[in-house]
């Protein structure tokens, strides 16, 4: 069992920047895969990143890259997600999700634990 909780998240204007950090507690933070979801209102969930559990490889769904950047510190239990030239279209909860396998999914079946989810608006 892992417990993820989320923060950074708030409001900032379109062409801002934001980082956000997800701290698990409960097992060791190593061996789980993680990736950011978001979700808009009257929106799916839908995948945003993710961050393999051995070497680090990372996924981006189109619409981020090059914006957003996924990145991982195993000593302190923490995945962070940098997200720079924010559009108004990133307005929604972001949450956090681990999986105690290599990773990389996109799907949210894909990983068995999540976090509370933080807000993230982005004004025009």
């Amino acid at each position: 069992q892992v417990q993820l909780v989320e923060s950074g998240g708030g409001l900032v204007q379109a062409g801002g920047s934001l980082r956000l950090s997800c701290v698990a507690s409960g097992r060791t933070f190593s061996r789980y895969a993680m990736g950011w979801f978001r979700q808009a209102p009257g929106k799916e969930r839908e995948f945003v990143a993710a961050i393999s559990r051995v070497d680090y490889t990372t996924e981006y769904t189109d619409s981020v890259k090059g914006r957003f950047t996924i990145s991982r510190v195993n000593a302190k239990n923490t995945v962070y997600l940098q997200m720079n030239s924010l559009k108004p279209e990133d307005t929604a909860v972001y949450y956090c999700a681990a999986v105690d396998d290599y990773g990389l999914g996109r799907s949210t079946v894909s990983y068995d634990y999540w976090g509370q989810g933080t807000q993230v608006t982005v004004s025009s």
